[in-house]
């Protein structure tokens, strides 16, 4: 096969924040959040050229070790060649070891923008093919699926392939984020979790889990009984106890919330008339803040008019009309 031929023009590419677990649904369900990293990729004739506005922008690497290009390189591989050089412009606002899907999205921008920047990109890297290349430089596919495809997701692994189905979440979920101000690293989280669990926890998540489904699609005032979880939460409380102790409060005032991700971001489901309540509720500690629901999953752009890979073209729409990137952005 020929190595593939690159365009001239620069491509953007935009990810989602994403939830995962979403309570009792681990390493299975994942929510696609309306907060937004965006990249503009350009093949140049040398070289490797990074600028980082926002989030990471003074501790992530400027290299091949990007985790970014990282996945880029490996994508393109898949495509057929390496181009010459490239020029990348990230404009970062998911916060980074949060629970967010930080690095799902860096992952998810990579391969899509590498796809778009190779002529016949897709015909040689499909959907599917996205969504198993994301999941092998992940290592589970729940965050990617729904970066990749937006809405409400359910992924799974089948004969070692990631599989994945969208769903639409009800208009009426108002996602509030509370976001503390040190990271927990997933591998610390994930390390807590025991081997075994009781026959009887297992069971009851299999139950909450399907409920949450519906829940989440189609009723959900059942939200605050379908988001118990017993499989993770608990076992990872002692690497975030003030996210375990917002979750258990909240809870108590009837709130559907969970731990986001592997943590520490607390994630409440909220809906237009509540929202502003519970935003209230965290304290101080917390950068609170309402997202609204992204249904497009990861998208190339057009870029603005008259833009180029400089670090302002990025943010020519901002967060995308929700209103919340700016405040998140600087939950450090």
């Amino acid at each position: 096969m020929a190595g593939p031929a690159f365009r001239a023009a620069a491509v953007r590419v935009r990810v989602p924040a994403t939830s995962a677990n979403l309570g009792p649904g681990f390493d299975a369900l994942g929510l696609a959040l309306g907060l937004y990293d965006d990249v503009v990729v350009r093949v140049a004739d040398s070289g490797l050229h990074i600028d980082i506005a926002g989030e990471g922008s003074e501790t992530l690497p400027r290299d091949e070790s990007h985790l970014l290009v990282r996945s880029m390189r490996t994508a393109f591989d898949i495509l057929g060649g390496q181009p010459r050089g490239l020029e990348i412009v990230c404009a970062n606002r998911i916060p980074h070891g949060r629970g967010l899907g930080s690095s799902s999205a860096a992952i998810c921008a990579g391969i899509v923008a590498a796809r778009a920047v190779a002529i016949g990109g897709e015909a040689r890297l499909d959907d599917a093919a996205l969504l198993e290349l994301a999941t092998e430089i992940e290592g589970h596919p729940d965050n990617v699926a729904a970066c990749l495809l937006g809405g409400f997701t359910l992924s799974w692994m089948e004969a070692g392939a990631a599989r994945a189905i969208r769903m639409e979440p009800a208009d009426s979920i108002v996602p509030v984020v509370f976001v503390p101000g040190k990271p927990v690293l997933t591998e610390t989280a994930r390390g807590l979790l025991p081997r075994t669990v009781p026959h009887v926890d297992a069971a009851a998540n299999a139950g909450r889990a399907a409920l949450l489904v519906e829940a989440l699609t189609r009723r959900p005032e059942l939200l605050l009984p379908a988001t118990e979880d017993r499989l993770h939460q608990e076992y990872r409380a002692p690497a975030m106890p003030e996210s375990a102790a917002l979750v258990e409060r909240l809870r108590a005032d009837g709130v559907p919330a969970v731990i986001s991700g592997a943590g520490p971001t607390v994630m409440a489901l909220a809906d237009a008339a509540s929202a502003d309540k519970v935003e209230a509720l965290a304290g101080s500690g917390w950068a609170a803040n309402r997202l609204g629901l992204d249904a497009e999953g990861a998208s190339v752009l057009p870029l603005a008019t008259g833009t180029n890979t400089g670090a302002t073209s990025t943010d020519a729409e901002g967060d995308g009309g929700h209103g919340t990137a700016a405040d998140i952005s600087g939950a450090k």
